[in-house]
């Protein structure tokens, strides 16, 4: 019944598990999984910090946005976006338009220990990343919430036990009258990632 449902979107601050939970709801599943930043680097050749360092933010955000605006065109993938792609307006409407959205909502203090020693997130490498983050959670946390359609907290229980609470909201959208995607928000149990 689950093969009926539309393409999954993962959306949520870096070091929230999108490409965690994506690669494992992916298998359940039994479809492709895209990250859309794994993408942009395959099509431009080059990793995202030598995107950033050559072409700035804007640059990224450009190739990203033409990234997902190609990929939520797939049918039936699993995708995992990068931290900043609701930042636009066009993505956020790609995403909420062309699949189900879920919001990975992880803590600042679960977002820094998932990305403390990662020197690949151009946009941590500065003297303070946790207020950096605290920043961006503040400034992308409504626009995440406006593109989902599912909200799930991270960083509270294992992977597979959130997949499969994520399993059981997605068939939520195969009865007719959730049609309209409301969205829902889990309360999640208490032991750790």
């Amino acid at each position: 019944m689950l093969e009926e449902l539309p393409s999954v979107f993962l959306v949520g601050p870096m070091g929230a598990g999108k490409t965690t939970i994506g690669r494992l709801l992916a298998k359940q599943l039994g479809r492709s999984f895209v990250d859309s930043d794994w993408y942009v680097e395959s099509q431009t050749g080059a990793d995202i910090a030598w995107i950033f360092a050559k072409e700035g933010e804007a640059g990224f955000r450009a190739r990203e946005t033409r990234a997902i605006d190609e990929l939520t065109q797939h049918q039936q993938i699993v995708l995992a976006t990068g931290g900043g792609a609701v930042m636009r307006a066009e993505n956020r409407e790609f995403l909420h338009q062309r699949g189900i959205v879920v919001y990975l909502n992880a803590p600042v203090d679960v977002q820094m220990a998932r990305t403390s020693k990662d020197k690949s997130r151009p946009l941590l490498q500065q003297p303070n990343p946790r207020q950096i983050l605290q920043n961006l959670y503040r400034i992308r946390d409504p626009l995440y919430r406006q593109v989902a359609h599912i909200i799930l907290p991270t960083g509270h229980t294992y992977p597979r036990h959130m997949v499969h609470q994520l399993l059981q909201q997605l068939e939520s959208f195969l009865v007719p009258t959730a049609i309209d995607r409301a969205t829902i928000t889990t309360d999640s149990g208490s032991s750790e990632d």
